[in-house]
């Protein structure tokens, strides 16, 4: 296991997005190795993280903020480096980010020689209209000594368009936590969100452009013509990014559709769940849809597939890294005919037995342990070089 270690981690929100669902699990798994791994979030609301966590948490002092998205970024950055701002409070063995935010508060710390530098996960890179945002992505890319990657994809973005290379960490899924066999909360969340006989379809992450949502929208809308008593269930949407335009879009598609929004409709949109809510809604699911056009790794297919929900992905990196054919449903993403093909498929009940007991089977490869084991190395030369500059 090698020396035990001090580790912050740093993390843009305690909301349940992908980002933070690694950070506080990896925490977690670097604890049971012996480590003491420290989660920090900004937490406006003051009402801590989505989930009870099992390792330490810090709640970085912030107030809620309104306007452009470049003004909310600017004002977490600004809460870090007041947290930050003294030795005493920069007493961790490595520093590691884990967005864009951290890793600019992260950077000018260590120019302020507060700390000696930092690791970041790179989960996904933007594309930013804004010269303010894509400077921030940069620089949190540029100033990291060590990076890490979760897929090969944003790897090979980063060596192509940064000049950096990033060792590849993966991901992980809570193998106690999802899993196929139905609990007793599984009818009452049935019951909260007026689910039917279906057959009902699951999408996580909210009304999203990179989560193609309107592909989804209307490749349910024509499923919907066939099965009339069809659901899709929108989860998630909490995000620091400004969605509105393309919200508004959904909408509008929404109702051209015909299909309603509410508890028991046709479509049912819960906006953030609690963690412990998430394997109720993948096993009521037939399928998880997920023709995602841009994901730093999908963490939440893991997640459906463990509790033997078959998922419909893009047949495009970061899922063809480790899925195959056998695995999901593969799709163009572009394409909402195939999108509908695979929601039809996904009804077929041999497909589908096969798909859901195909599904533990693969996720069990894929702990939180391991992940964490991949991150040693980096967090062992890190702290060599803080190390190293303390003692010059």
């Amino acid at each position: 296991m090698g020396a035990r270690q001090r580790i912050a981690i740093l993390t843009h929100s305690t909301n349940p997005r992908g980002g933070v669902v690694h950070a506080l699990a990896l925490a977690e798994a670097l604890c049971d190795l012996g480590h003491e791994a420290v989660v920090h979030a900004p937490d406006p609301t003051g009402r801590g993280f989505f989930r009870p966590a099992r390792c330490p948490v810090v709640s970085v002092a912030s107030k809620p903020v309104g306007g452009p998205t470049t003004d909310l970024v600017r004002s977490r950055i600004e809460d870090y480096l007041r947290h930050f701002a003294t030795p005493a409070a920069c007493d961790f063995d490595v520093f590691h980010a884990h967005c864009g935010i951290t890793g600019n508060a992260l950077a000018t710390l260590a120019r302020r020689r507060l700390i000696h530098g930092f690791v970041r996960t790179v989960h996904h890179i933007d594309s930013f209209a804004d010269p303010q945002l894509a400077h921030w992505q940069d620089r949190a890319i540029f100033d990291a000594n060590r990076l890490l990657g979760v897929s090969r994809l944003w790897a090979e973005c980063l060596v192509r368009d940064y000049g950096r290379a990033a060792e590849i960490v993966g991901n992980g899924v809570d193998l106690d936590l999802y899993g196929p066999e139905p609990a007793a909360e599984d009818a009452d969340l049935r019951a909260r969100w007026g689910l039917g006989a279906g057959p009902v379809f699951l999408s996580v992450g909210g009304f999203e452009e990179r989560k193609n949502s309107l592909r989804i929208i209307e490749a349910f809308a024509a499923l919907r013509a066939e099965e009339p008593a069809a659901q899709l269930v929108v989860v998630g949407g909490a995000s620091l990014l400004d969605h509105a335009a393309y919200q508004a879009r959904c909408r509008a598609a929404l109702d051209r559709a015909g299909l309603e929004v509410g508890i028991g409709r046709a479509v049912v949109q819960t906006g953030p769940v609690p963690q412990a809510a998430m394997p109720g809604f993948y096993r009521l699911a037939r399928a998880l849809v997920f023709p995602s056009l841009r994901e730093g790794f999908g963490l939440c297919v893991l997640e459906a597939m463990a509790c033997g929900t078959p998922a419909i992905v893009a047949g495009q990196p970061p899922f063809t890294e480790y899925l195959t054919p056998d695995d999901a449903l593969f799709v163009d993403p572009e394409n909402a005919g195939a999108i509908l093909g695979a929601l039809r498929a996904a009804l077929d009940p041999t497909l589908h037995a096969y798909l859901s007991g195909a599904g533990p089977r693969l996720a069990a490869g894929h702990g939180w342990r391991a992940c964490a084991e991949r991150h040693l190395a980096a967090y062992a030369a890190c702290s060599r070089r803080m190390q190293a500059l303390s003692d010059a």
